[in-house]
């Protein structure tokens, strides 16, 4: 997975290459024509010069004695020449060909300009010439500096794109920053991020009005599971009294008490759930202080000596290894207590006789990692997506729970800005990850 900056970098990149590749399909004729256009511009560039100095000195200089009718020159390696010869023809000659010439042995090929002209009544034919081996070694030259320019050219632009992308994009990353991690509408960042582009800014608007609107749902369900409880509790208070007092009665029938004690057990498991829901609606409002700091080592072994009687009658071997200790500031200790507690216990609850459960803390990076690790029945894929969604996992985790220990685990490790992993197989295990900071 690319990010969108990658993605439109490369995409620009691609861009580059497919019309370069046009480019140089074509460039072998494009650079043909324009190195022969210009090797053609040098050649009437020196027969001019030629004829200027012609008309400033004559032409006997050239026709002298020596040479006859004829005046011939050309460079040291034999790549360029020039020559004047009186001649008759019945026509003015202009024009380029390419031609062989032996000089001094060598039968040279070059691409020739010929002109005629007249002086004191007499025809000369001024040919200029350059050999086809230089005139192709230039164009190879010229091949050469553009490959090396559209090479460089590609890479500036690429990085350019990729630098210009990421500037353009930074807005969107603020965006995204602002919604990462987000466990609660109520703290998600409502400043406007600061953009010119129009999408980015009406993108930042909508998701700042959602998450107003989310928090403001959320609010009325906490506030109609916080009234909604307190009004629980009243009539549960007073049915378990009433039939905490019936079962004081003297001469009552066994079978009544019986069906008293089973009513007793129900408010009990509803008392029991009316608080969970309190609890995790004052969490979620952030109602408890984060004042205490303590061993996290301490705390999980306060919790193993608790778990250790009810593992040891189910016949479950409890092991522990605490290779490094943290000190955890700014935390609230009995709701750590109640959020490993309840791992643990559905560790106990879901596992099988004569199985293991491993508790293990270490420091990896700047982070200290608990696990617990069960050799219990373990989790399917389907199970573990509602894992901590609260009455879901009652059947397939929790055994005959209420099915919300999980869900106020989560809801307090989120208070505590702990993050959760959890891997599990089924038949093998399930193992929980808990990863916290010094300051949380």
């Amino acid at each position: 997975m690319a990010r969108l900056r990658v993605k439109l970098a490369l995409f620009n990149l691609l861009s580059k290459i497919v019309f370069t590749g046009l480019f140089l399909i074509f460039m072998p004729y494009l650079v043909e024509r324009i190195n022969l256009i210009q090797e053609d511009n040098n050649l009437i560039q020196k027969r001019e010069q030629v004829l200027s100095l012609i008309s400033k000195i004559g032409i006997e200089p050239f026709m002298s004695s020596d040479s006859g009718n004829v005046f011939g020159n050309y460079n040291i390696f034999k790549e360029e020449f020039t020559s004047l010869e009186r001649v008759n023809l019945e026509k003015d000659e202009n024009f380029i060909e390419i031609t062989s010439r032996l000089i001094e042995g060598d039968k040279i090929t070059f691409r020739v300009l010929n002109y005629s002209f007249k002086v004191d009544g007499n025809m000369y034919l001024l040919e200029v010439g350059r050999s086809l081996t230089s005139i192709n070694q230039t164009e190879k030259n010229i091949k050469k500096v553009i490959w090396l320019f559209l090479v460089l050219i590609i890479l500036i632009t690429f990085l350019t794109d990729l630098y210009y992308t990421g500037w353009l994009l930074r807005p969107l990353n603020k965006i995204t920053k602002k919604l990462k991690g987000i466990s609660d509408p109520s703290i998600f960042d409502k400043l406007p991020v600061r953009t010119t582009t129009t999408d980015f800014m009406q993108l930042d608007s909508t998701l700042i009005e959602l998450m107003v609107h989310i928090d403001d749902l959320f609010q009325k369900e906490k506030e109609i599971t916080v009234n909604i409880s307190h009004e629980l509790l009243t009539p549960i208070s007073v049915i378990r009294g009433n039939l905490e007092n019936l079962l004081l009665m003297k001469d009552i029938e066994p079978t009544i008490a019986e069906k008293i004690e089973e009513s007793l057990k129900m408010l009990y498991r509803l008392q029991s759930l009316v608080n969970s829901l309190l609890l995790i609606a004052r969490l979620e409002s952030r109602q408890y202080l984060r004042e205490e700091s303590f061993s996290v080592n301490e705390l999980l072994s306060e919790i193993i000596s608790e778990i250790y009687p009810i593992a040891e009658d189910a016949g479950i071997f409890i092991k522990y290894d605490f290779a490094q200790d943290l000190t955890f500031t700014r935390a609230n200790k009995p709701l750590v207590f109640s959020m490993f507690y309840n791992v643990m216990n559905n560790a106990v609850k879901n596992n099988k006789a004569g199985g293991n459960i491993t508790i293990k803390s270490f420091q990896s990076g700047k982070k200290f990692i608990v696990t617990i690790t069960d050799t219990g029945r373990g989790m399917s894929m389907a199970h573990m997506s509602n894992l901590f969604s609260r009455f879901k996992t009652r059947v397939e985790y929790e055994g005959a729970g209420t099915g919300i220990g999980l869900a106020i685990a989560k809801s307090i490790a989120d208070f505590h800005g702990i993050e959760i992993l959890v891997e599990s197989e089924v038949n093998k295990g399930t193992s929980f990850s808990f990863r916290l900071s010094g300051n949380s």
